[in-house]
């Protein structure tokens, strides 16, 4: 067994994992559970929410989507940066504390709008997860098990919205059985509310526990030893934020040479998008955060580039970094709308309404079993999918640079025909029988794609290459995706033609990740020397 191996600077670093490691990375798994528990239980609170609130499929999108998306996105990017230069632990005990505390405030919601504000405070209080646990795990695990140790903490992000469904599914149905009427229960909570709450409040003990965890030496697995805080970290945060909150990102722009015309047209340009596709669509709120996401990380990216040239260069100033993101988020595209919808595609299909008697689980409602047989096969299947296919990844990149890719290409491919079969079949039983099929393949890209970015660049940009996965994933996938499959489904009057809508996007996934891996091998060789000429201390 191969005990080190050479590394740029000269150093020998250690293929050995210590035990505090994995036990660190239990613990962010138990966070990322968290995340989607909170985040992903939506899908099975979809017709009540409907019901009491009035609102339709595409508003149902922007909420788990949209709303939630553009800002997880933006601020994804100026937390990703203060992971990269401040204590990490520190940084994700906060956001979980943020995040829990919004999901609970969901559960007080009575308007659309009160939901839609409390989902981008989730959003928000989320953004500080991923990035700071992907340069944690970077820099606890060596290069050639980094695929594996980020597919077992990407697990949890199936997991955790696998075990949304039935928990959501037992809450609201014993509560609404207890109280029927909304005015006698305690609080005053429908079902759905109630579901929120319950969610949200244990959150804010596991914020307590990961403030216990120990800052790994930032880079020593690379052999590029850097200290874990850099001076003046939150000075660097607030600028990052200026850099990407309208309208402070018109200050922020102004002080580069010659930004401030190119980032006026750009506004200009994508108000009069955002403003076509609302007359089109009629969904303001839609186009209205959409196009605030993609101005916002236009002028980001500017800012990136005066500041940090050589962070620029390595991730956004390479064409083919930027379609491997943007592959990445059409992957995301159809996966996110995909297990969303699903569960209220099963209700609506072969149930007669929430509350009817279950098909196969005596004593339980529809929604029970729904979330009880999806949410638990899903997420078996899907934590499977994705740990093996970094596994395999990691072996299949040892033999070819190009590997981690082509599991990319499998994961798009491999789920088509069960997706298709799930939706024309009339047997519940072998729709539920093929769901996991589905779910495991679908999820095997995941590590993979986080360990390609991350070998693209230097170790103290790692948090901000997983914000930049984290950019592609959201406000392609997440922020498109719901949407597109729900307004599908009122345009076509079937939420089944809605979801099987997604499938224009495969064609283009597979294109990005062709051209991504004809270049990945001398990218990633190419790195140190191109960070170098752009002004990098190495």
């Amino acid at each position: 067994m191969r005990r080190a191996e050479a590394t740029p600077a000269g150093n020998a670093v250690s293929s050995r994992v210590a035990a505090y490691a994995w036990y660190a990375l239990f613990v962010l798994v138990l966070v990322y559970v968290v995340n989607f528990i909170d985040r992903q239980i939506l899908s099975i609170l979809v017709g009540d929410i409907k019901r009491d609130l009035g609102v339709s499929d595409a508003q149902i999108g922007f909420l788990y989507g949209t709303a939630f998306a553009v800002f997880y996105a933006l601020f994804g990017i100026p937390l990703g940066r203060l992971a990269d230069s401040w204590y990490r632990g520190r940084l994700m005990a906060m956001g979980l504390a943020l995040w829990s505390s919004m999901t609970a405030f969901s559960g007080f919601a009575s308007t659309f709008g009160m939901l839609a504000a409390a989902r981008i405070g989730v959003g928000i209080g989320e953004a500080s997860a991923s990035p700071a646990a992907y340069s944690m795990i970077a820099d606890s695990f060596p290069k050639e098990r980094r695929a594996t140790a980020l597919s077992i903490y990407s697990s949890g992000l199936y997991i955790g919205g696998a075990l949304s469904l039935p928990i959501g599914g037992l809450i609201v149905s014993r509560w609404t059985r207890a109280f029927p009427d909304p005015a006698v229960a305690p609080l005053g909570l429908a079902g759905w509310q109630a579901a929120f709450l319950a969610v949200g409040i244990p959150g804010l003990l596991l914020a307590l526990w990961v403030l216990s965890l120990r800052e790994p030496l930032r880079g020593a697995s690379d052999g590029m030893a850097q200290p874990v805080v850099r001076p003046n970290a939150w000075g660097d945060f607030g600028r990052e934020l200026m850099a990407i909150l309208p309208p402070l990102t018109l200050l922020s722009v102004s002080r580069i040479p010659g930004a401030l015309k190119t980032n006026v047209i750009v506004l200009a340009i994508v108000v009069l998008g955002a403003f076509g596709l609302i007359r089109l669509t009629g969904d303001w709120p839609q186009w209205s955060a959409y196009g605030l996401g993609v101005y916002a990380v236009f002028s980001w990216i500017q800012s990136l580039k005066a500041r940090d040239l050589p962070a620029y260069r390595l991730i956004w100033g390479s064409p083919v970094v930027v379609i491997l993101a943007l592959s990445f988020g059409s992957i995301a595209f159809v996966t996110y709308a995909t297990s969303f919808w699903i569960p209220p595609y099963a209700e609506a299909t072969f149930y007669g309404g929430p509350l009817a008697p279950a098909h196969y689980i005596g004593g339980m409602t529809a929604k029970e079993e729904v979330g009880l047989i999806i949410g638990w096969s899903a997420a078996f299947a899907a934590a499977t999918g994705v740990i093996v296919g970094g596994y395999v990844s990691d072996r299949w990149r040892q033999r070819d640079p190009r590997g981690r890719l082509f599991v990319n290409m499998a994961s798009v491919v491999l789920p088509i025909p069960a997706v298709a079969f799930m939706l024309t079949t009339d047997s519940l039983a072998a729709f539920y029988i093929v769901n996991p099929i589905a779910h495991m393949f679908a999820s095997a890209w995941v590590g993979a794609a986080v360990a390609t970015l991350q070998d693209l660049v230097l170790p103290r940009m790692r948090a901000t290459a997983g914000a930049t996965y984290i950019l592609g994933t959201t406000m392609v996938g997440l922020a498109l995706g719901p949407y597109f499959a729900g307004k599908m489904s009122m345009l076509t009057g079937g939420l089944g033609t809605g979801i099987a809508c997604l499938f224009v996007m495969p064609p283009l996934t597979l294109l990005g990740l062709w051209i991504g891996a004809r270049r990945i091998a001398a990218l990633e060789a190419e790195k140190i020397e191109r960070a170098r000429a752009a002004g990098e201390p190495i």
